[in-house]
């Protein structure tokens, strides 16, 4: 049986938006949910391992995995409400989340596939799922499970309102376990709970000296750190339609990089990373980047 190579776990939500004139629209979305779709659109065989509602949220979920190729054995529907992402106004983005008692927090680890955790596998983690301690718990176990395994670990908290104190040590204990971590500077800010965002990255890096960080600045551009190794870019000049999914997509496109080309020089996997972020800010939505498209981009930068 053939195994998904990349696996990110977690959270797939609805986004509710309500725009200027009044009117709502809902968006397939979730941090972890996100991820799992760029590598599959970088040809990577792909999963998201998490629960959906059995309404017509969770359906266009499900139905979105399938769309972007993910292997669905790692989803579960089951009989709760679905989690709800309620995004009253956009500018300047003020939300909340609605999923007391939702259907992502009693997704069970064990009817995931026998034999599916192993040595060869990238598990990715982050979002709210970590904020929410009924899942957070079941993900830290994967988590520790696949450390001992030998699997690879990412990890891209993506600050969102409910990260309060509670979090810390949730932040911190992910942040131990990771090969590979994302932050942007809004993340350094509102994880830390401080303006320094150096003092915040200099605590997060010594919490895992050999984890690869991946800083991310928006325009001002991205800086990978390695141990001693320190390598900085600035972004293409593109037209930029919105920044929507270009956090997630940076994160694929550096752990893309990384598998595609594990002996490289961290320059070239920032340059991935950068490329797969700037590509996602062209297209309106979370749009994940085609494999061909990045790496033109990615030489070109």
């Amino acid at each position: 049986m053939t195994f998904p190579q990349f696996i990110s776990a977690g959270e797939a939500l609805t986004d509710m938006i309500r725009s200027s004139d009044g009117l709502w629209q809902e968006k397939v979305g979730g941090a972890t949910w996100n991820v799992a779709r760029v590598m599959s659109k970088l040809g990577i065989r792909s999963a998201f391992a998490g629960a959906v509602s059995q309404d017509c949220f969770g359906d266009a979920l499900i139905a979105a995995s399938r769309s972007a190729d993910l292997d669905l054995r790692f989803m579960q529907q089951l009989p709760f409400s679905p989690l709800l992402a309620i995004v009253h106004q956009t500018t300047p983005p003020a939300y909340f989340f609605v999923g007391d008692n939702s259907a992502d927090l009693h997704f069970d680890p064990a009817r995931l596939p026998d034999g599916w955790l192993s040595d060869t596998v990238w598990l990715h983690f982050g979002g709210i799922s970590l904020a929410r301690p009924q899942l957070a718990k079941k993900l830290l176990e994967i988590a520790r499970a696949a450390k001992q395994a030998g699997a690879k670990i990412s990890f891209d908290p993506n600050f969102r309102v409910l990260m309060d104190a509670a979090y810390d040590p949730t932040l911190r204990t992910m942040a131990q376990l990771a090969d590979v971590i994302k932050v942007s500077d809004e993340d350094l800010r509102g994880l830390f709970r401080t303006d320094d965002e150096a003092s915040a990255l200099a605590t997060l890096r010594r919490w895992q000296p050999e984890a690869m960080v991946l800083y991310t600045r928006g325009a001002a551009g991205a800086s990978l750190y390695h141990q001693d190794a320190h390598w900085q870019q600035t972004p293409p000049q593109l037209q930029i339609v919105d920044t929507v999914g270009a956090g997630d997509a940076s994160m694929g496109g550096l752990i893309w990089s990384l598998l595609q080309y594990p002996t490289a020089s961290g320059n070239t996997h920032l340059r991935h990373a950068v490329a797969a972020g700037s590509l996602a800010c062209t297209q309106a939505g979370a749009n994940p980047p085609e494999a061909s498209a990045l790496m033109q981009l990615a030489q070109q930068i």
